[in-house]
C-alpha cells in the first residue's frame, strides 16, 4: 500500500462527498481561465465554512499559496487523481430496465472513470440488444464474462425483492464491489465494497421538505 493509498483510507466519507463538487467548481473555473481559487471562494460556493474546504483539501497533495490560493489547474488535477476519475473502471450492470438502461445512456460516467462495458437481464425483449453501444446479455453469462474480461465492479439495478440474489451472484462470480441503486440493504462478505444510492430516499427528503415549509 502506497502512502498515498493509506491517507485515502483515513479520509472521512463526508469529506470524499464533497471533492467531486469542488472539483466541479474548479473546472468550471479552468473554463473561464481564471488561475487560482480561495478556500473561502469554494466555501461560499458550497455554503460551508473556508476552515472545512482547507481541511478536506489537505487530505491531498495540494498546497495553497499565501494571499493567492490554489491553481486552479493544478486543482483539477490532483482532485481527479485523487477521486480515481483518472483511471478508468470496468462495470457489469444488472437490470436494463428504465433504471439501468438510463444509467448505460449516461456517457457523461466515462468521465468520472466509470465504463459500463455490458448489461445483463432476463427479459428476453432486451437481451441480444445494445443500449448505447453496450449489449445486453442473459444473467447466465455474468460469471464466464466477469472472468475473462476481469470485471470487479457491478452495478445493481434490478427490482429490489430481485436485489438480494443478483448481490449473492455477483459476490460469487467475483465482484468486489457493488454500486447498489435499489432501495433494499443489501447484506453481503465485510471484504465487499457497497455503495447506496437510493433515488427513493432522496425523493422523501425533497418531499418532506417542500410540504413541511412553514
Amino acid at each position: 500500500m502506497t502512502k498515498n493509498e493509506k491517507i485515502k483510507k483515513l479520509v472521512p466519507e463526508p469529506s470524499i462527498r464533497r471533492m467531486p463538487a469542488y472539483l466541479a467548481y474548479a473546472e468550471g473555473l479552468l473554463r473561464k481561465k481564471q488561475m487560482y481559487v480561495s478556500s473561502t471562494q469554494i466555501a461560499s460556493y458550497m455554503s460551508i465554512d473556508s476552515t472545512q474546504v482547507t481541511k478536506d483539501l489537505s487530505y491531498t497533495s495540494i498546497v495553497g499559496k499565501t494571499r493567492v490560493g490554489y491553481e486552479v489547474s493544478a486543482l483539477v488535477k490532483v482532485l481527479s487523481e485523487f477521486l480515481g476519475f483518472t483511471v478508468m473502471d470496468d462495470a457489469f450492470l444488472v437490470g436494463a430496465g428504465s433504471l439501468g438502461s438510463a444509467l448505460l445512456h449516461d456517457s457523461g460516467l466515462n468521465n468520472f472513470g466509470l465504463k459500463i462495458v455490458a448489461a445483463f437481464d432476463v427479459n428476453h425483449k432486451t437481451i441480444g440488444k445494445k443500449i448505447n453501444d453496450v449489449e445486453v446479455f442473459h444473467i447466465d453469462q455474468f460469471r464466464d464474462l466477469a472472468q475473462d474480461m476481469n470485471v470487479q465492479m457491478g452495478i445493481l439495478t434490478v427490482p429490489a425483492e430481485n436485489s438480494q440474489t443478483v448481490a449473492d451472484l455477483m459476490v460469487a462470480w467475483g465482484i468486489k464491489a457493488i454500486w447498489n441503486f435499489t432501495p433494499a440493504r443489501i447484506k453481503v462478505p465485510d471484504d465487499i465494497i457497497v455503495q447506496n444510492t437510493t433515488l427513493y430516499s432522496n425523493l422523501a427528503l425533497l418531499f418532506n421538505k417542500l410540504h413541511n415549509e412553514e
